[in-house]
C-alpha cells in the first residue's frame, strides 16, 4: 500500500466520521509501516522535536553572524545650558555663555579579526547543537514507533483473543442446548445447566471487557498516529505469516552501539561539551579587530570661550582587547566545564552499558518467544484432543460435568496462550529492532 492510498483513505475516514467528531468508527487495514509513517507527519508529541529542531539551525545562524563587522551610530541634540568659570577656591564667579544648540553624529566599525577561536567554536557548537537536536528527535521518533508498535500489536492480540472466545462461546451454547436436549430426555442434572450457563455468561463478560480493552487500545493508537477522529485500526493480518531473521547477538549489539539514538545522543552531547571547554578557554586570550570610525560634534566645548563650529574627524586602526579578569576567573569556568565533560564521558558509557544489557535481555526472549511458540502449539493440541475426549466420554455419560468445564477452562487458556505466542515473536523482534535503532 502507497502513501497516497494510505492518505487518501485515512481523508475519507475523516469525512465519513464527520469531520474531527466521530459520529461512527470506520475500519481500515493499516500496516505498522504505514503507521509509522503517518506518525512522523502528525503526531503531535514529534512536533517539539521537529520545533527544537528549528531553532537549533536558526542558532547556527546566529552564530555565524558573530564574524560580520559590529557597526554603531548615533545622532543626537541637545540644549546646552550656559557655564561659569571660578578660581580654585571657587571666588571671582564669571558666566560663560555658551551656544545652546549642540549636535553629535557618529559612525563606527569594528570587523574580529582574532577572537581566539571563540567566534568559530561557538559556531561549532551551534552545528553540534543541532545535530544533538536531531539525535533527540531520532529518538523519541522511535519510542513513539515502538508505543505504536504495542498499542498495534495488543489490538491484534485482544481482536484474535476475542475470535477464540466468541468461538468457546459457540461451542459451549451448543453444549448448552445437548444438555437441555439431555435433560428433557431425563439424562441430565439442572444443576449440570446452571453450571454450564454460568460458563457462558464468564465468556460474555471476558468478551465485553476485550471489546473495552480493544476500545482504549484503539483510541491511544489513534490519537498518538495523529489518525483521523473515529478511525477504528485493522492490523495487517499478514504480520505473523512472515519470517523474521534470527540475526546472532554480535551483529545486533554492533547495529546497538552503531545506531542507538540513546548513545547518538550522548555522544553529540560529550562532543559539545568538548567544544565548551574551547569557548571558555579563548576567553583567556586576547581579542583582535579593525577599527574604523568619524564623528562629528559641536559645538566644541573644549575651548574657552566655546566656538561655536563643528568638529569632524575619522580615524581607523586595529584594536587589541584583553579581559585581565580573565586571569583569575576563568580557571573556576574552566574547571566547570571539564567536569561537565567528565559527566557527559560518563553518561556516554552508561548508555552503551544500558543498551548493550537491553540487547542481551531481547535477544534472549526473542529466541524464547519461538520455543515458547512450539510449545503453546503443541499445548492446544492436547487441550483440543483432550476437550473432545472429554466430550465425547460426558456424551456417553462417562465423564462428569466438572470435567467437561475443566477441559474447556484448558483449551481456552491454551488457545489464549498460543495467540499471547505469536504475537510476543513479533514485540521482541520489534523490541530488538527499538533498542538497537532500527525500528
Amino acid at each position: 500500500m502507497n502513501n497516497l492510498r494510505l492518505l487518501t483513505g485515512l481523508l475519507a475516514a475523516a469525512l465519513l466520521s464527520g469531520g474531527t467528531r466521530a459520529v461512527s468508527q470506520t475500519a481500515t487495514v493499516i500496516t505498522l509501516d504505514e503507521l509509522f509513517l503517518t506518525a512522523e507527519h502528525n503526531s503531535v508529541s514529534l512536533r517539539p522535536a521537529f520545533s527544537a529542531q528549528e531553532e537549533a539551525a536558526r542558532e547556527i545562524s546566529v552564530a555565524k553572524a558573530e564574524r560580520l563587522p559590529d557597526i554603531n551610530a548615533s545622532l543626537s541634540f541637545s540644549f546646552i545650558g550656559d557655564g561659569f568659570t571660578t578660581k580654585r577656591d571657587f571666588s571671582d564667579y564669571q558666566k560663560a555663555p555658551i551656544p545652546h544648540f549642540g549636535n553629535t553624529a557618529s559612525v563606527s566599525i569594528t570587523q574580529p579579526v582574532y577572537t581566539g577561536g571563540a567566534i568559530t567554536a561557538g559556531i561549532e557548537l551551534a552545528e553540534l547543537k543541532l545535530t544533538a537536536s536531531r539525535y533527540a528527535a531520532e529518538l523519541q521518533r522511535d519510542n513513539i514507533r515502538f508505543s505504536l508498535t504495542g498499542f498495534y500489536l495488543n489490538i491484534y492480540k485482544y481482536s484474535n483473543l476475542r475470535s477464540v472466545v466468541e468461538s468457546n462461546i459457540d461451542q459451549a451454547r451448543q453444549v448448552l442446548r445437548q444438555m437441555r436436549d439431555r435433560y428433557e430426555e431425563g439424562a441430565a442434572l439442572y444443576n449440570d445447566i446452571t453450571r454450564y450457563e454460568l460458563l457462558v455468561s464468564n465468556l460474555s463478560l471476558q468478551l465485553t471487557r476485550i471489546d473495552n480493552t480493544l476500545d482504549i487500545l484503539n483510541n491511544n493508537l489513534v490519537t498518538i498516529a495523529g489518525l483521523p477522529a473515529g478511525t477504528k485500526v485493522m492490523p495487517d493480518t499478514t504480520i505473523l505469516a512472515r519470517s523474521l531473521p534470527v540475526d546472532d547477538e554480535a551483529s545486533w549489539h554492533y547495529d546497538a552501539m552503531q545506531n542507538a539514538p540513546s548513545i547518538k545522543l550522548a555522544s553529540s552531547r560529550l562532543d559539545m561539551s568538548r567544544q565548551s571547554e574551547k569557548l571558555v578557554k579563548a576567553g583567556r586570550l586576547p581579542k583582535i579587530g579593525l577599527q574604523a570610525g568619524w564623528n562629528l560634534d559641536g559645538p566644541i566645548l573644549v575651548e574657552v570661550p566655546p566656538i561655536n563650529r563643528n568638529l569632524s574627524y575619522w580615524y581607523a586602526g586595529v584594536g587589541v582587547s584583553y579581559s585581565l579578569s580573565s586571569l583569575f576567573k576563568n580557571d573556576k569556568s574552566l574547571a566547570r566545564s571539564r567536569a561537565a565533560t567528565v559527566r557527559a564521558a560518563d553518561e556516554l558509557e552508561a548508555a552503551r552499558e544500558n543498551t548493550a544489557l537491553a540487547v542481551r535481555a531481547d535477544y534472549i526472549r526473542y529466541l524464547e518467544a519461538y520455543e515458547e511458540l512450539k510449545t503453546r502449539e503443541k499445548g492446544v493440541e492436547l487441550a483440543e484432543r483432550n476437550y473432545n475426549t472429554v466430550f465425547t466420554r460426558y456424551s456417553a455419560d462417562m465423564a462428569l460435568l466438572t470435567d467437561m468445564l475443566d477441559a474447556a477452562n484448558s483449551r481456552l487458556d491454551a488457545q489464549q496462550q498460543l495467540v499471547n505466542a505469536r504475537i510476543n515473536i513479533i514485540y521482541y523482534y520489534y523490541k530488538l529492532l527499538f533498542t538497537s535503532g532500527k525500528i
